[in-house]
């Protein structure tokens, strides 16, 4: 006698745990985010259907007739969270602010979530990591107390939507996304299918009461988002809050704004009494000096679209070991490892290759493009020949390994902001365009080029 064929719905079915998509046999590798070993088996294949047209809950007409006013940005109160949105909060619009423990998200939240409450705006912040009471505390510190802030301790998803009912707020605040959990659904908080269904339900909430909603969520080891990808593609915007926990600089980038740009940059300064936006944070990446010291040379960064002048600072030390060491912080070790190539094999300082290299920067910042090559590689050739660089000269462009000093993007934008802070004098590559007034601007083609530009090592007395 045959055997009977199993039906569809008795078949097991996959489903990939990073971004839910579905398959009926198992794969290594997820066919919509590329995700290796993330496909699993969750149960029975599901059944194929056909859905009907239905009635449509409003006709469509031309998009010259609809209303682009309900969807304007209304301002959180923080310019430096404004620039990054947008413009503020879109009713409506659903937030995902990621970042590592520590860093200062709860902190900005509840500043952000006592500036925007109002009488005809009220805020409704939900914690599921702490207590009420902790709350309190940090809102008595950081000066966060408002009278239409509404503050809730709920880890269960259907109390939360029962707190929305109450308080009917302009604003929700989450924190964390992972902490909360639905009782219809079996699983731990934060797992794959309840993080999926609270963030679901809350972004159907917010839609419905055109409501501004932003969810914190936690990052893994490697610095991504936690939790399935899928979150990231069902909210409106992804904010990543990032900065070392033992600096005072904070920068919120934009991942992704259906409502805004995603280059662009907030700024924002964590200190004893909260966190406060930087409209103007070039002067914590400086030291001020009456005398200038060999190993240092400055340079102006893009952070999105903000150009910030930040300071490298190399030193160089004469070693015994066979193997000499290489130290970076806020640098990347291959960039300076190309730059130590490029100075001994096309500047010819050949003894830098056998003493110890310690490169840094001033006050946390991290500098990961290019176009601080060319400062990197003075600082170490000013480090190596013991001979300061001028004080008033920044270095801007990226080198190859040929030696030659290429054309980076906002050559003016950078010298624009050097010539506000008060410098003079700039390296750059060839053709950089618009020159700022008062601004002297010397084009190196080459590191030979830039390297003539040191002034000559004054002798020893």
């Amino acid at each position: 006698m045959a055997a009977r064929k199993p039906a569809a719905k008795d078949r097991p079915s996959y489903r990939c745990t990073e971004c839910g998509w579905t398959a009926v046999k198992w794969l290594g590798r997820c066919g919509e985010c590329q995700a290796w070993g993330t496909v699993e088996e969750y149960g029975g294949a599901p059944a194929v259907r056909t859905t009907a047209p239905g009635r449509v809950t409003a006709a469509a007409r031309p998009i010259g007739q609809v209303d682009g006013r309900q969807a304007a940005a209304r301002s959180t109160g923080v310019a430096e969270l404004d620039r990054v949105l947008g413009g503020g909060f879109v009713p409506g619009a659903v937030a995902l602010l990621a970042g590592e423990p520590g860093v200062g998200k709860s902190t900005l939240l509840l500043d952000v979530a006592a500036k925007a409450s109002g009488p005809q705006s009220p805020t409704l912040y939900v914690t599921g990591e702490e207590s009420a009471s902790q709350v309190r505390l940090r809102a008595d510190r950081i000066g966060a107390l408002a009278d239409h802030l509404y503050l809730a301790a709920e880890t269960d998803l259907a109390a939360v939507l029962g707190h929305l009912d109450d308080v009917k707020p302009s604003l929700l605040v989450l924190d964390s996304v992972q902490t909360v959990a639905s009782a219809e659904l079996d699983g731990a908080p934060g797992g794959t299918a309840q993080i999926r269904e609270v963030a679901g339900a809350l972004i159907r909430a917010s839609k419905d009461r055109g409501m501004s909603t932003i969810l914190v969520g936690h990052v893994t080891k490697d610095g991504s988002i936690a939790g399935p990808r899928l979150l990231e593609h069902l909210v409106d915007v992804v904010l990543s809050f990032e900065g070392d926990r033992h600096a005072r600089l904070r920068l919120i980038r934009g991942v992704k704004n259906r409502y805004g740009a995603t280059d662009e940059v907030g700024c924002f300064e964590l200190h004893d009494e909260g966190i406060t936006g930087l409209a103007d944070p070039s002067g914590l990446f400086l030291t001020r000096r009456d005398e200038p010291v060999p190993g240092t040379c400055l340079t102006v960064t893009l952070e999105g679209r903000r150009p910030l002048v930040a300071e490298v600072q190399a030193l160089t030390v004469d070693t015994q070991i066979p193997s000499p060491r290489r130290t970076t912080s806020g640098l990347e070790n291959s960039r300076v490892s190309m730059m130590l190539a490029v100075l001994e094999q096309r500047g010819r300082i050949k003894s830098i290759g056998k003493q110890d290299i310690y490169t840094a920067t001033v006050g946390g910042v991290k500098l990961t493009e290019p176009a601080a090559d060319l400062a990197v590689a003075l600082a170490l050739a000013s480090a190596a020949i013991d001979t300061p660089l001028p004080q008033n000269l920044v270095a801007i462009g990226e080198v190859g390994l040929a030696g030659e000093v290429r054309r980076v993007t906002g050559v003016q934008r950078r010298l624009s902001e050097a010539a506000r802070l008060g410098f003079t004098h700039a390296l750059v590559p060839p053709d950089p365009g618009k020159i700022p007034p008062g601004m002297k601007v010397i084009e190196v083609a080459d590191i030979g080029d830039a390297l003539r530009a040191l002034p000559r090592r004054a002798p020893r007395q």
